[in-house]
């Protein structure tokens, strides 16, 4: 199925799903992410969850990943419209945070981070497939920047549906996950 089909059907399917129902399918993900075993990690990427958009919670995740390391930091995105790129910065729980254009909180100043001190990345995502390709929200900023990231960064993408079978129009500058985490288990690519 292709890519714009696949945002149309996942896009729908997250309109139905209860407050409950994903409350349940965020703790699910957080218990099988638990079971993961991820090397020591000095710098993780984490995208900030939109509840209008009804996407994967990653608070409990970033909780855990702190809690298993005291000093890990935890960059999150600032999207640039005009040169399609990313800015991370390092999330403190108190930096101020401001509402983009597309209804998701970013950061509006701080710290910055470079592509290359991160190790792991948690991927928002529509659908995914069974070969760890993914379908985003179509404007590109995650590709761009996982393509500029560390090569050996892990790029773990979390849904609240199973992979379809194959996204039929990949291209060159998509880029595979490593891992996908659901509410049923962890996908490895």
């Amino acid at each position: 199925m292709k890519k714009k089909e696949l945002r149309r059907i996942f896009k729908e399917s997250r309109k139905t799903l209860s407050i409950d129902e994903i409350e349940k399918f965020n703790d699910l993900i957080l218990i099988n992410f638990q079971k993961l075993e991820l090397p020591f990690l000095n710098c993780v990427h984490s995208f900030i969850p939109s509840l209008k958009l009804a996407e994967p919670d990653t608070t409990n995740i970033i909780r855990f990943l702190k809690f298993k390391n005291p000093h890990i930091k935890i960059a999150i995105p600032k999207v640039d419209i005009h040169s399609g790129n990313m800015i991370h910065y390092h999330f403190e729980d108190d930096m101020e945070m401001i509402t983009n254009e597309f209804g998701i909180d970013e950061p509006l100043a701080g710290e910055m981070i470079t592509e290359k001190e991160i190790e792991m990345v948690l991927v928002p995502l529509l659908a995914f497939d069974k070969r760890g390709f993914r379908v985003g929200y179509g404007k590109g900023y995650y590709d761009k920047f996982l393509a500029r990231c560390n090569p050996y960064a892990i790029k773990i993408g979390l849904s609240f549906y199973d992979p379809v079978d194959e996204i039929s129009d990949i291209n060159a500058f998509d880029i595979p996950l490593d891992f996908c985490v659901t509410h049923h288990k962890i996908y490895a690519f």
